[in-house]
C-alpha cells in the first residue's frame, strides 16, 4: 500500500522548455556542450559551487553579457499550470499521504520560480510537502540512488510504500533499484493530474 508520495518538480508541476538553455546559449554563439560545462552545472545544481561562480565560469569562457547568460540558463522554465496546484491542494486535504518534493534545481532557478509564480502560489505550493528537497541545498542530485537514501532514511519511510513521481526515466530507475514504486510520467502524454488513474492505489 502506498503511504508516502515523492514527486518531482520540473515537467510533473511546472512546464519546462528543455531545450530552451541549449538554444539560448546557442543564439549566443555558444553551440558545443562540453563534458566540462556539464561537470560545472552539475556541481552548480549540488550546491557545491556558488551562483556568482557559476555564472563567472560561463562569463570568462564565452565572454557574454552576465544578464544573457542568467536568461539563457532559465529558459528552460515555462509555466506553472493552476489544475496541478488545485489537485496537489486537494491531495494535501485529503491528508491520506505524506507528500514530498525532490528536484534537481539550482538557485538560479529556484529564484526564477519564486518571481514568476509570486509569494502566494509559491508558498502554497511549497508549503503544500512535509519536506521540500532541492539538490542545491541537499548537496544530491538524481539520478544517483544516494539521493533516494537520504530522503527514506530522513524521513523513516518504507521504500515499497512510496510513489516516487518523475519524467526521466533514469531517474525512475534508479529509485526502483530501491524497491521505490515509480511512475516515469510523460508530460507530453500525462499529467500528474492524473495520478489516481494509475494502478499504483489499488
Amino acid at each position: 500500500m502506498i503511504k508516502n508520495i515523492i514527486f518531482d518538480f520540473g515537467d510533473i508541476f511546472i512546464n519546462l522548455d528543455k531545450q530552451g538553455t541549449y538554444k539560448a546559449m546557442a543564439a549566443l554563439g555558444v553551440t558545443e556542450i562540453t563534458e566540462e560545462m556539464m561537470e560545472v552545472y552539475h556541481q552548480y545544481e549540488k550546491g557545491l559551487m556558488t551562483t556568482e561562480n557559476f555564472i563567472d565560469f560561463f562569463f570568462i569562457k564565452f565572454n557574454i553579457p552576465k544578464k544573457d547568460l542568467i536568461n539563457a540558463w532559465n529558459a528552460v522554465l515555462l509555466d506553472f499550470p493552476k489544475r496541478r496546484l488545485d489537485f496537489l491542494t486537494e491531495l494535501v486535504e485529503d491528508k491520506k499521504y505524506r507528500l514530498f518534493l525532490l528536484s534537481n534545481t539550482n538557485d538560479l532557478h529556484i529564484k526564477w520560480v519564486q518571481n514568476s509564480l509570486g509569494k502566494s502560489f509559491y508558498n502554497t505550493f511549497k508549503n503544500s510537502f512535509e519536506q521540500f528537497y532541492l539538490s542545491h541545498e541537499i548537496h544530491f542530485r538524481k539520478p544517483d540512488t544516494e539521493i533516494y537514501e537520504f530522503v527514506l532514511k530522513q524521513n523513516n519511510l518504507i521504500a515499497n510504500e512510496t510513489l516516487f513521481v518523475d519524467d526521466l526515466k533514469e531517474n525512475t530507475d534508479s529509485a526502483k533499484q530501491l524497491d521505490i514504486k515509480t511512475w516515469n510520467l510523460n508530460p507530453k502524454e500525462e499529467d500528474v493530474t492524473q495520478l489516481f488513474s494509475k494502478n499504483y492505489f489499488n
